[in-house]
């Protein structure tokens, strides 16, 4: 509804089951492959509060961590909660049978993944001071604090995507294939090349100028 893709590596698949709308025993042939029946008609109750939490969050009344914050306070059960959770199953259940039809759409979800693990795990060596985590007690300084380590991360980024692309258009420069379809699985969140501590002397890295020559081979070099 919010025009996002629910596409998530779903760890325990083999545990996990479809959730039908009909009745299991209309679909003998998987009925082991199936869970509980769709709820349908908690949705058909809720459908109207469901379209207006959905404009809500669209036009940016309130925010989604609000809302189910606000969900999980009741004590007992709120219905509108069911129903979301209802049209959740209904979402997953078509998310795979996709994963299961789709080899492409598991290539591009586990591709995905890794790169956010790379990127949580070059967090942790840039924090390494703190194991990782943020001990300031005020809001304000958690902020300064995760909006520099943000900093630092895109700054890695950049200096990795220039000299990444320099090293392409050398390859490509001494014939040798250098396919945008391999390079769009290439990753900018390396870290093995930079030193995260030490002296740093930024009055004379900002007197040089112009960017670092390539590291390249000797015999790349006389060539």
């Amino acid at each position: 509804m919010l025009g996002f893709r629910f596409c998530p590596r779903l760890r325990d698949f083999p545990d996990r089951r479809l959730a039908p709308i009909a009745p299991v025993t209309t679909y003998p042939s998987i009925a082991p492959l199936l869970g509980k029946r769709i709820r349908t008609d908690i949705i058909v109750e809720q459908w109207d509060d469901v379209l207006r939490l959905v404009g809500s969050i669209k036009a940016c009344h309130v925010a989604p961590s609000v809302m189910l914050r606000k969900l999980a306070a009741y004590e007992r059960q709120n219905q509108l909660d069911v129903a979301l959770q209802e049209i959740g199953k209904i979402e997953r259940t078509l998310f795979m049978l996709d994963w299961l039809e789709n080899p492409d759409l598991r290539r591009r979800c586990h591709a995905g993944l890794n790169n956010s693990e790379q990127r949580h795990a070059l967090t942790q060596a840039i924090y390494t001071f703190r194991q990782g985590r943020i001990i300031d007690r005020s809001h304000e300084a958690q902020q300064y604090r995760a909006s520099g380590l943000n900093l630092v991360i895109a700054a890695i980024v950049y200096w990795n995507t220039i000299y990444m692309d320099a090293a392409a258009q050398h390859l490509r420069s001494t014939s040798v294939a250098v396919p945008d379809d391999l390079l769009a699985h290439t990753s900018s969140v390396g870290w093995e090349h930079i030193a995260f501590s030490g002296d740093f002397l930024w009055d004379r890295a900002a007197a040089s100028a112009g960017r670092k020559t390539l590291n390249l081979p000797p015999e790349s070099r006389v060539a």
